[in-house]
């Protein structure tokens, strides 16, 4: 099941709830009991090794880094 976490605007306190994906975006009342709380925007780490082996080296291969952009992700005509 996916957790989420939030954190209480009135203690300053972060926890996580686990809930269904349908239910994400459902309220979530801090453990001290206030109500209100603000979802946080969760990130996900990637090891950014592939599976399998590189030839002779026995070392898994890396992923190459992905592209940086410049303005806007890399979409440099927004401004």
């Amino acid at each position: 099941m996916p957790r989420y976490e939030f954190r209480c605007r009135e203690c300053d306190q972060t926890f996580e709830v686990n809930r269904p994906m349908s239910a994400s975006g459902d309220p979530a009342a801090c453990p001290d009991g206030h109500d209100d709380t603000v979802k946080l925007l969760s990130t996900v780490a990637l090891s950014g090794v592939r599976s399998g082996v590189r030839s002779g080296g026995g070392m898994p291969a890396r992923m190459p880094a992905p592209p940086r952009g410049g303005c806007c992700g890399g979409g440099c005509g927004c401004g």
